[in-house]
């Protein structure tokens, strides 16, 4: 089967609607363009991500169902505050983001590549660098063992990638995100795709429409000033639970 899709173009940071996106493969949307601040930025603001392997194309989409979070939709039960307190880990925000973004693109044991590239987090790194990107790290003392990254837009935090050094870093990541976004008023997470961890942790699948409409009233919403400071964050996940 032959697919059509639009090719964007370098002197222009046009997107096709969302809503054109195929229904197979799920949310392709088009190709093409580059992995420029303003075009990511662009993308970002009408629910649109890139993802692509290595060698293929730049392939941009919107997939029909979104994984979200909702305010107040993650907590740390009993074990993992206690596996808080036992290791004594603490978090931070924007305190070192390209290490953040480096060991996500990491292989893992049950992957064979990652399609976070050079190209890739050099991109992403650019959008921290303009105040767009953002990562939370997870420390055990003075060691990096567990964090995520992704993009604010308006009131909306859009995850992009997380990972794990030692055990549940990323679920106490996820959580501490989460509550940090309420302690400014936000606590809305979109994390593109559902999967079984992301759905365990609390996330609702939610279809392409409803979540756009949660993109434009979310983005029309000023950042809080002081969030994305960076440096250490005081520990919110046990507090309220």
């Amino acid at each position: 089967m032959t697919l059509w899709l639009p090719e964007l173009r370098s002197d222009s940071l046009w997107f096709p609607s969302a809503d054109t996106a195929l229904k197979e493969p799920d949310g392709l949307l088009a190709f093409g363009g580059d992995l420029s601040v303003a075009r990511l930025q662009q993308a970002y603001q009408h629910g649109i991500f890139p993802w692509f392997s290595p060698g293929d194309p730049l392939l941009w989409w919107s997939p029909g169902t979104r994984a979200v979070f909702r305010p107040d939709s993650l907590h740390a039960g009993r074990s993992l505050r206690k596996d808080w307190q036992k290791h004594q880990y603490q978090f931070s925000c924007d305190q070192a983001f390209p290490a953040v973004i480096a060991a996500c693109a990491a292989p893992r044991a049950h992957q064979g590549g990652t399609w976070i590239s050079d190209d890739i987090q050099q991109a992403y790194i650019a959008l921290h660098h303009a105040g767009v990107a953002h990562s939370l790290e997870v420390w055990q003392h003075d060691r990096l063992v567990g964090g995520l990254y992704g993009i604010q837009v308006g009131a909306l935090f859009c995850g992009e990638s997380m990972f794990n050094r030692v055990p549940n870093a990323a679920k106490l990541a996820l959580v501490q995100l989460q509550h940090y976004l309420q302690s400014f008023g936000l606590g809305w997470i979109d994390c593109q795709l559902p999967n079984d961890f992301l759905l365990q942790c609390g996330a609702s699948p939610m279809p392409r429409a409803d979540y756009l409409q949660l993109l434009q009233q979310q983005a029309a919403q000023p950042i809080p000033t002081g969030l994305w400071q960076a440096g250490a964050i005081a520990s919110l996940i046990v507090h309220n639970e």
